[in-house]
């Protein structure tokens, strides 16, 4: 879904263009006014609700400053209603509107946050005073470029941010009182929610993997699944993936472990033409639309992902083999999915559950009670799913 195409704006009487990119698939703005260190916060919050975006030729920290300055009037509570009238419109809501309008509100506050425009030189640099280095963090999330661009600030700094996860890694487990960790790559879901690897770390797993100790991961993403098998003695593993980023942030954290001889990267949909005797999936866990390339690690729209996964284990498991799936019942909360409708694809894809394994978030917005899905959140639980094929 991201975007690359051209941008233009008038400065000083004369016609300027460069490349356009974007993530979230946001065409390029018709309206764009030129602003430096001059420009009040209160004035950029106005020209981003109509439509004008905002591109900033002053000093980088101080257009920092003004995306801070907007994130704070976006999020500041409307003056209309009182705290009582709102705690009580959101108690009136169901949990699938609850979900619906916090997906609105999120869309327009990003579609504000995004106004705020920077320009970036063809080698990835900065020409703006006070500007830091951003040409590997770039160079990582978009390749060598020809010419140059115009990206939101705000994309700006989350390819900065993903720059420096993978610099730092996601500490996964600890063996042999040496951390193992994943290097998250720029677009590529960071596994940061550790409780579904633990998951993955206790399963028993099957019989038949002493006769033959193969398996798959489906949807690897970083690879930290694949890795997690692979550290558990799975001699031969298939982690598959469709997204290019995340072909090569698995291949480059299999190398960095040294786990070549035991994890094979392919690009595919789903499940590769071999059989295993354990796949693991951990799909999208909301069955809604993504709105940019960036979010399809947390939303399978119909739930696509999950059903090939049920339907596909039947062409592809080993006798007495086992397929995990992974995924919380957050969706089951916000109205989104019931747990009959898990239980009748789990049913319809020939499939029977041998066992089921639970566990509690941990991550930070299950506790934050001013977040919209708190409700849901709260009671969320992450399942792992042993399945068989009936007999």
């Amino acid at each position: 879904m991201a975007l690359s195409t051209t941008i233009q704006w008038e400065d000083g009487g004369q016609i300027h263009s460069a490349n356009w990119h974007s993530e979230n698939g946001i065409a390029p703005h018709k309206k764009i006014q030129i602003a430096d260190d001059t420009l009040t916060a209160d004035i950029a919050y106005r020209l981003a609700c109509e439509g004008t975006a905002i591109l900033y030729k002053g000093d980088f920290q101080n257009a920092r400053q003004l995306l801070q300055a907007l994130v704070r009037r976006v999020d500041r509570p409307s003056k209309k209603s009182s705290r009582a009238d709102r705690v009580a419109k959101e108690k009136s809501k169901s949990p699938l509107d609850t979900f619906n309008l916090h997906r609105l509100t999120q869309s327009q506050r990003a579609r504000i946050l995004g106004m705020v425009l920077i320009p970036v030189n063809a080698d990835h640099s900065i020409s703006l005073r006070r500007a830091p280095d951003v040409a590997q963090a770039c160079l990582e999330a978009y390749g060598e470029q020809t010419v140059s661009y115009v990206i939101s600030l705000r994309e700006l700094l989350g390819v900065i941010s993903a720059h420096e996860w993978r610099k730092t890694g996601v500490q996964v487990l600890t063996r042999d009182d040496e951390e193992v960790r994943i290097h998250p790559h720029y677009g590529v879901f960071s596994p940061v929610r550790s409780e579904y690897i633990n998951l993955v770390l206790k399963a028993p797993l099957p019989e038949a993997i002493k006769q033959s100790s193969t398996a798959f991961d489906i949807g690897t993403g970083t690879g930290v699944l694949a890795v997690v098998l692979a550290l558990r003695d799975i001699q031969k593993i298939i982690a598959t993936d469709l997204n290019d980023r995340a072909i090569e942030c698995a291949q480059d954290n299999v190398d960095h472990l040294g786990l070549k001889a035991q994890i094979e990267i392919r690009k595919t949909n789903l499940f590769p033409e071999d059989k295993a005797t354990l796949i693991v999936c951990n799909p999208p866990w909301l069955p809604a639309r993504p709105s940019s390339s960036l979010e399809h690690a947390v939303y399978d729209p119909e739930s696509q992902m999950l059903k090939g996964f049920l339907h596909g284990l039947k062409n592809h498991l080993l006798p007495k083999g086992e397929g995990w799936l992974i995924l919380s019942d957050l969706a089951e909360h916000l109205g989104l999915r019931t747990r009959e409708e898990l239980l009748d694809w789990i049913e319809q894809a020939g499939l029977k559950v041998v066992a089921r394994l639970d566990t509690k978030p941990t991550h930070q917005k299950v506790f934050d009670k001013a977040d919209a899905l708190h409700a849901a959140r709260s009671q969320e639980v992450t399942s792992l799913w042993r399945l068989t094929l009936k007999p």
